[in-house]
């Protein structure tokens, strides 16, 4: 059984619109302060390692609750480099990677979990505001859209248990034009979409005005401890600290039993030249909504300030024994199938030439969502694994680890969700094994009008199993 997306491209059309693209995020591609390395040792409250989003949001919080605590936050590369400045800047409210997800893992939390991400959804559109952070903030709502005749009954259901107004057909291809929709699911309050590398320059910015230590090129090699003092190895320079926060997101965590709970899974992205106004027309897409399909492999799409086309997804590659290499980048038959795709949903776009591809690696655990830990007698907090939904989550996750290392108990700490951790990923040959096997699997439940077959209900039965 195909699917829409199996239908032919021409060739020629791929090449050119792929010929002028740059190998660079598109949000990188703009003027970024710089800090400088840390080149002597030093001592600190608090040690902030990883200058993303969730390191970042610990450091402003961190430094809002304590404003005389001395903070230091280190970056091995530059600030925002990693996935905060390459994801596709959906600001969602959930924290579980979606309802279905959360209700299978946590069904006696979930509404407070829902209650809790819609807080901090709206928690951080005033900090923005309050702060005065230039992100291209829009609170625009998210649109799933179903491109096949299974995922129309996925839609009326989650409309059924409150997840959004339905719109037929008609009423979907109204609000963005394509005709691969089948119907549509409007969620209108949770889902923002942002600029995500400003998104993290900002935060810098604030972080720095609140006196937060901020150092580029300075990476953590080495973490110990000696009575009641944490010390870091970064390079040439050696830092002492009361606590620390380990905010490497897919990168390889200080604390070695975390390095088994995740594994990167790199993700592609192609962005357009900005839209002309006729060019817009053509599809409508006046609401400025974020959109993503309904599959398994599914595909994120939004527009920028300057209306050019965010189009990703679909691929999700991993490779033998969590390999993380710069080269896994650039992977070409990956982006001609994301144009060709592009141009099966908008075919009404063929003149359209991309400016920018890009990938970047995504941590996932097994229950696809953040997790938490401590180590070194409880003054090391650390949390990773979003799956690719960490532009809002990572700040719900900075005030956990807060939280954690302050002790005590919180509404935050006492989830369930906060104080299990997944399952781990097996060792090698078993990891890559299953997950190539889960990638098959869910490819051929998309072209089974959605069944899953005796893996992937395996899974779902043990925990395992993914339905965002």
């Amino acid at each position: 059984m195909q699917t829409v997306f199996d239908a032919p491209v021409n060739p020629a059309l791929i090449n050119r619109a792929l010929a002028a693209s740059r190998f660079e995020s598109m949000w990188l591609d703009i003027p970024r302060p710089t800090y400088p390395p840390l080149t002597e040792s030093t001592c600190c409250d608090l040690l902030v390692v990883g200058g993303g989003y969730t390191g970042l949001w610990t450091a402003l919080h961190a430094a809002q609750r304590d404003p005389g605590a001395r903070i230091v936050l280190i970056e091995a590369h530059r600030i925002g480099w990693a996935a905060s400045g390459r994801n596709g800047g959906f600001v969602d409210a959930s924290l579980t990677h979606g309802t279905e997800n959360g209700t299978t893992r946590w069904p006696n939390e979930i509404d407070t979990l829902t209650a809790m991400g819609r807080q901090n959804l709206d928690g951080m559109q005033a900090d923005i505001e309050q702060l005065g952070l230039d992100t291209e903030w829009q609170r625009t709502g998210m649109l799933s859209v179903a491109t096949e005749p299974h995922q129309v009954d996925w839609l009326a259901e989650a409309a059924e248990n409150g997840e959004g107004r339905l719109l037929d057909a008609g009423e979907v291809r109204a609000e963005v034009d394509s005709p691969t929709y089948r119907a549509g699911l409007f969620s209108p309050d949770t889902c923002a979409i942002v600029h995500p590398a400003r998104l993290a320059l900002e935060l810098a910015r604030a972080c720095r005005d609140l006196g937060v230590h901020i150092h580029e090129h300075t990476n953590a090699t080495r973490l110990r401890s000696a009575g009641t003092v944490l010390h870091v190895d970064a390079g040439d320079a050696a830092i002492s600290a009361r606590r620390a926060v380990l905010a490497t997101n897919v990168y390889p965590s200080l604390v070695r039993l975390n390095r088994l709970r995740t594994v990167p899974v790199y993700d592609y992205v192609l962005a357009t030249e900005p839209l002309t106004d006729a060019q817009l027309d053509r599809i409508g897409w006046r609401g400025r909504q974020g959109v993503g399909d309904c599959a398994n492999q599914f595909h994120y799409y939004r527009l920028s300030m300057d209306n050019r086309i965010v189009w990703g997804g679909y691929d999700a590659i991993y490779h033998f024994g969590r390999r993380l290499d710069a080269g896994y980048e650039d992977r070409p038959a990956t982006y001609r199938r994301l144009a060709a795709h592009f141009f099966i949903t908008f075919p009404q776009l063929d003149d359209v030439r991309f400016s920018h591809r890009w990938a970047g690696a995504i941590d996932t655990n097994t229950r696809f969502c953040a997790h938490w830990g401590m180590a070194h007698g409880e003054r090391v907090a650390y949390v990773n694994g979003f799956t690719g939904l960490g532009v809002g989550a990572a700040r719900f996750a900075a005030d956990v680890c807060l939280d954690l290392l302050a002790g005590g108990s919180t509404k935050r700490t006492e989830l369930e969700m906060v104080r299990r951790p997944p399952l781990p990923f097996p060792p090698e040959p078993l990891a890559s094994l299953g997950i190539q096997a889960t990638r098959w699997s869910l490819d051929r439940a998309d072209h089974s009008a959605g069944r899953r077959n005796v893996l992937l209900r395996t899974l779902d039965a043990l925990g395992l199993g993914f339905d965002s």
